[in-house]
């Protein structure tokens, strides 16, 4: 029962011995696809239409794009093999995140790896500007020489305002200080001491356009993003003002942003990133002669090619091998070191959620799992899923992993939630389900020595390795109850390695588990239900 950490491997967790295959869909450095073939047969196949990648997409294991290949819903559906889609670089808007989140498909990407690159272009985009440089090189380039009508502006003591403090944001920020400017940023997730680090002062959204000489967005786009720099925010900069977008395309208007600059309001703006790549010959940006306009240059280094695509690399070869990946988008990051403390809580987890599903809970309605003591520190959502895993494997052939877990109970009608307490009870550590359903209501579990062990079962203590095949009674707690039992199994030839019993009191209920070495059949089961005194049989498998 052991499953893979991240990414699908099926509902038992295990991977099939085959060739994996993995698909390069956009131009990558070839560092990259060097480290890719660690883990499997790589094909570069690139600028594949929408149809064809479909078409042939359920072949592969992994998917590796930039941001030229669109990876939809229908590419998500069709891919079948599917188990990690790895970005080069930043931004995840050219892929589904929530339909590969949905099928349990892990996405990474490389958030570091062009962070210098997209900076600098960022500085060179706005120096450019400051100092007319394109148009004064294209003007000698047609015989002109014209030092009046090239006449620049320092940058030295202007103000520049960052919208968006991550990575680049900070670097960004970090150069313009180097450049003797005054820096403002907005990032509502930043907190002040994250901001100090860099220099910054940070502000609401309406003091940066006021304050800034030069405006840049490094925001990621999503939904409360796109159009957040409109022709309203374009208009309360000062007059004179330049905006730079090296960040994404959709996070400022482009035809107010031309609109702006040619009404002469703002002294000109750079763009690297369009909301439709490539824009058409005709786009107001392109067309506007107070803009610089660049084709997504931004990451177009060579340190910065090799950097993401190594990163991107590396990764999937991990989850391809059963590891973690480093920068996961819609899953929990976890490093080697919490993976391997986590390791016999993650077993333990899972068979907590396959006991249950094995006790015949029935129809499960809500889920509440328990962190007492030193797991409660944990990343909850990866010992969670775990649970999920176990107890759905039993029900569905869907792959169920930390990606896509919460999506599938809620598929199943299964409403989770977590609670954490440092405060122990009778373990250094235990994880408590509790479930509202019909059958069993509570599971408690702990480590003994870093082995598992099933310690109570709805209000009676056991001491239970939950590991190979053991029978699970409910029964009157009466004498010769045992020898019954022992009886009606030795009378089969199914030997007896371990007996736990619990019980509520004497001569009233108890819950009796009993190890064996064979298989138990089904009409031994049946022969072992009919005994006098026995409420209910469960066959465990683990």
């Amino acid at each position: 029962m052991v499953s893979q950490p991240l990414g699908p491997a099926g509902a038992t967790g295990r991977v099939a011995e085959v060739t994996r295959r993995i698909l390069v869909a956009d131009p990558i450095a070839d560092d990259g696809v060097t480290r890719l073939r660690r883990a499997g047969a790589v094909d570069v196949e690139t600028r594949l239409p929408t149809d064809e990648l479909v078409a042939r997409i359920g072949a592969y294991d992994a998917l590796v794009v930039r941001s030229e290949t669109k990876v939809t819903r229908e590419v998500i559906a069709a891919g079948t093999r599917l188990r990690v889609i790895g970005r080069a670089g930043v931004g995840v808007d050219n892929i589904d995140v929530a339909a590969a989140s949905e099928r349990g498909i892990l996405v990474v990407n490389a958030p570091t790896g062009n962070t210098v690159a997209a900076a600098e272009h960022t500085v060179a985009m706005m120096l450019a500007l400051a100092r007319n440089i394109v148009p004064a090189a294209q003007a000698l380039r047609d015989g002109s020489w014209e030092r009046s009508r090239f006449v620049g502006t320092e940058l030295r003591d202007k103000t520049l305002a960052v919208v968006g403090l991550g990575k680049i944001g900070f670097e960004v920020a970090r150069m313009a200080l180097g450049l003797q400017m005054r820096v403002v940023a907005h990032d509502p997730l930043v907190a002040p001491d994250r901001a100090a680090q860099a220099g910054v002062r940070l502000v609401d959204l309406d003091t940066a356009l006021a304050e800034a000489d030069v405006l840049t967005v490094h925001t990621p786009l999503t939904e409360g993003t796109r159009g957040l720099i409109g022709a309203k925010e374009l208009g309360r900069l000062r007059p004179g003002a330049r905006v730079i977008n090296v960040g994404r395309g959709g996070i400022i208007d482009e035809v107010a942003l031309a609109e702006a600059v040619a009404g002469g309001h703002l002294a000109g703006a750079a763009v690297d990133v369009f909301t439709k790549e490539p824009p058409p010959p005709d786009h107001p940006l392109i067309r506007c002669a107070g803009v610089l306009a660049t084709p997504h240059l931004g990451a177009s280094t060579v340190e910065a090619q090799v950097s993401v695509a190594t990163g991107v690399a590396d990764q999937i070869v991990s989850v391809l091998s059963g590891g973690a990946a480093r920068w996961a988008v819609n899953a929990p990051q976890l490093g080697p070191e919490e993976l391997a403390r986590l390791e016999p809580y993650r077993v333990l987890a899972r068979r907590l959620g396959s006991l249950y599903a094995q006790l015949g809970g029935g129809q499960v309605r809500a889920l509440t799992v328990i962190y007492r003591g030193e797991v409660a520190d944990a990343e909850p959502a990866f010992l969670t899923a775990e649970i999920i895993g176990g107890l759905l494997q039993h029900f569905t052939q869907d792959p169920v992993n930390v990606v896509n877990a919460r999506w599938l109970a809620r598929r199943h009608g299964i409403e989770v939630s977590e609670q954490r307490s440092q405060e122990t009870v009778e373990y250094a550590s235990s994880i408590t389900l509790r479930i509202d359903g019909s059958g069993v209501r509570e599971l408690t579990g702990t480590l003994s020595d870093g082995t598992p062990r099933i310690v109570r079962l709805d209000g009676f203590h056991l001491d239970l390795v939950p590991q190979g095949t053991f029978l699970l009674f409910r029964h009157t707690d009466r004498p010769g109850m045992i020898g019954a039992i022992g009886s009606c199994l030795g009378g089969a030839g199914v030997n007896i390695a371990e007996l736990q019993l619990g019980r509520d009191r004497p001569r009233g209920e108890a819950v009796m588990a009993v190890v064996v070495d064979e298989p138990v059949p089904s009409q031994l089961a049946e022969e072992l239900r009919r005994l006098d005194g026995v409420a209910s049989l469960a066959v465990v498998e683990l």
